[in-house]
């Protein structure tokens, strides 16, 4: 699984540009707004970078982006939410500013880095907001500390390797995202020419690893939206509607219209999504 976009969107594709539908193409993200705070930490045996909006005495959001990406892929919802929220974002191990120390990845060790970090800055619970990787975080997050979660919008998460639509490897879409983190990774990694290496590893994690399974999802009771995209390049519409069905919190939304990029297409949209549920 995912082998081909080892070799072949290391070079950045450009968005389709044809395109009338919004979901065929990935939109570039403005840059993020002043931070209250930023830098590293020491966590796990890595420097991990983060930074903080907003500070709003309410519980705090965690928005945690997906594979290959990093922090300023949010700033369009940074930008919103933290005119009442306190946001925090970060760069999961080794993508973006983060360091990794040669560990392999797993959703389980990408989990133990964030939860350090809560502790580092002194931040009991969050909601969290998952995208793809970051969902599957925030999964095993709701399994090992859910005393830490007081809800996780779960978007375009997957909990077994079935639930990943087998098309992905050879979607245009997809490639064109791999290719833009490639540029990111070139720019803002402490290993800038290490992409290859990231990206396969990464793409390891994507192969073998996923948080828990529908066992294990049974018994949390984190409160849950389980978010899919109509038109997802990556996760298979059956697979979000069986989570939505095992957790006893957890409720299904389809986001119309977009892809699995739809924070990028929609941001208006998706924010506005965030804030409905936070506020149930």
């Amino acid at each position: 699984m995912f082998k081909h976009l080892i070799a072949a969107t290391l070079v950045f594709t450009a968005t389709i540009a044809a395109a009338e539908d919004r979901w065929l193409s990935i939109p570039e993200t403005p840059a993020m707004p002043e931070a209250a705070t930023s830098g590293t930490v020491s966590v796990n045996g890595i420097e991990m970078y983060h930074a903080t909006y907003g500070d709003a005495s309410e519980t705090p959001i965690l928005l945690i982006h997906g594979g290959l990406a990093h922090a300023d892929i949010w700033a369009e919802q940074v930008k919103d939410l933290m005119t009442d929220f306190k946001v925090i974002v970060a760069d999961t191990r080794g993508h973006g500013r983060s360091s990794n120390d040669g560990s392999a990845y797993s959703y389980d060790l990408l989990a133990s880095d964030y939860l350090a970090l809560l502790d580092q800055i002194g931040v009991d619970k969050v909601h969290l907001v998952g995208w793809s990787d970051g969902a599957n975080i925030g999964y095993a997050i709701s399994q090992s500390h859910p005393d830490r979660l007081a809800s996780h919008f779960a978007h375009a998460g997957n909990i077994t390797l079935d639930g990943i639509d087998p098309s992905v490897e050879n979607n245009a879409v997809f490639g064109t995202y791999v290719g833009m983190m490639a540029s990111d990774y070139a720019q803002m990694s402490p290993v800038p020419d290490g992409f290859d290496d990231f990206l396969a590893g990464v793409v390891e994690m994507w192969s073998t690893s996923k948080p828990g399974g529908a066992e294990a999802l049974k018994s949390v009771t984190v409160p849950t939206l389980v978010v899919q995209s109509e038109f997802d390049e990556a996760i298979l519409m059956d697979h979000s509607k069986m989570i939505a069905g095992i957790m006893p919190a957890a409720e299904l939304r389809v986001l119309e219209d977009v892809s699995h990029f739809a924070s990028f297409q929609a941001p208006g949209e998706y924010t506005n999504a965030i804030r409905q549920f936070i506020a149930q």
